[in-house]
């Protein structure tokens, strides 16, 4: 994305970089473990585009067995699409508690999740590491946070570690290379619409188009629990060219479930500009609405990720209008899933059940760090 202005770039040109980053998605928003799948897939991805194997540890604190969690779902889609690549360890009780409630149960739980994370680490084995909920567990006083920030600020060069949860500690976040806080927007009015499933990830930080990416995994998850076919359309707008962030995941959700995941983009290979917009723009934006209307109206897709739609319409490339009728006549169990920063929010943010802004806080990008390709960009 651009720093100032609303517009998409492709990054052809640029180094890549040879050294794992540690990532952190915190706040109250929803999104941050959708965001660090979505990151696992691109990574994958991008492992089988270049031919080297990606292995992924994904663990889980905080989310003993005996219940269901959103990324359940998604996580089943990944690990049967790459069952030699993908390893989970859960840890915890399957119930919330406060810092007055903790047991010595909850720090052992704890404890041997970091013992499997500090081995994951150390092996040298993983390119990948999800810590996820890390952060309400430093912030419970379950683990030293002392010696996870010593133990990161040692990993293996290339190893990328992602941290998710509320609350991340300060001396956790000094040593981040990029954080992004999602932050809850409630729209009190979208339930008198009616209308449920319909999600929104804006903001200036990284983590939005990931999180989409995320929610097409859970929908294929979810589908092959119920032994039923849950299709996935991602529409991209103002992305023409080749060389975005997406991608590698997009290709590796293709590769893995050909009959279940549909994709289509439309715009120039250009940045544009507010005041400088082209009549193929115009055109393209129409292109790619009407493909998604018609998706959207078909009933043929649990999951549709109108993935830039936000900045398109804050460009008036599309009237927000006919979106916004489309949305209230969509059918009641197809999800929507609409990403992009914009300036001026348009009206159909009302009816979004979940809205999520993302806030950049750190981008390592801004200390001239070169950027690797199917990662970053």
């Amino acid at each position: 994305m651009t720093r100032s202005g609303v517009g998409i770039r492709t990054a052809q040109n640029r180094s890549e970089r040879l050294t794992g980053q540690i990532h952190i998605y915190d706040g109250d928003g929803k999104g941050k473990s959708q965001a660090a799948l979505g990151v696992v897939l691109r990574s994958i991805g991008l492992g089988i585009n270049t031919g080297n194997q990606t292995r992924v540890l994904l663990l889980r604190f905080l989310k003993g067995p005996g219940r269901t969690y959103d990324e359940d779902a998604a996580i089943e889609a990944l690990r049967r699409a790459f069952p030699h690549l993908i390893d989970q360890v859960r840890t915890g009780r399957a119930e919330f508690f406060s810092a007055d409630e903790v047991t010595r149960f909850d720090r052992s739980e704890a404890q041997r999740g970091w013992d499997v994370a500090k081995g994951a680490i150390a092996s040298g084995l993983y390119s990948v590491v999800v810590l996820d909920e890390i952060n309400p567990v430093l912030d419970l006083g379950l683990l030293a946070t002392e010696e996870v920030v010593k133990t990161l600020q040692h990993k293996p060069e290339d190893l990328e570690v992602i941290a998710t949860g509320r609350a991340a500690p300060q001396s956790l976040l000094d040593i981040a290379d990029l954080h992004s806080e999602m932050k809850s927007h409630p729209h009190p009015n979208a339930l008198a619409h009616g209308i449920e499933g319909i999600e929104i990830y804006t903001g200036e930080g990284k983590g939005k188009s990931t999180s989409a990416l995320g929610k097409a995994l859970q929908a294929i998850g979810k589908g092959i629990s119920q032994d039923k076919s849950h299709r996935v359309l991602i529409m991209q707008w103002l992305k023409g060219g080749q060389g975005y962030t997406e991608d590698n995941a997009i290709a590796a959700l293709r590769q893995s479930y050909p009959n279940l995941v549909d994709h289509q983009r439309c715009g120039r290979d250009a940045i544009v500009w507010r005041g400088q917009q082209q009549d193929l723009d115009y055109v393209e934006a129409e292109r790619g609405w009407e493909i998604a209307r018609a998706a959207i109206a078909s009933g043929l897709y649990k999951t549709l990720i109108l993935d830039e739609l936000n900045p398109t319409v804050d460009l008036e490339l599309l009237p927000q209008e006919a979106i916004m009728h489309a949305l209230l006549r969509k059918p009641r169990d197809t999800e929507v899933i609409i990403t992009g920063r914009c300036k001026n929010p348009p009206d159909y943010f009302d009816l979004a059940s979940v809205h999520s802004e993302v806030y950049c806080h750190k981008h390592y990008a801004e200390k001239g760090v070169d950027l690797k390709r199917g990662v970053d960009f």
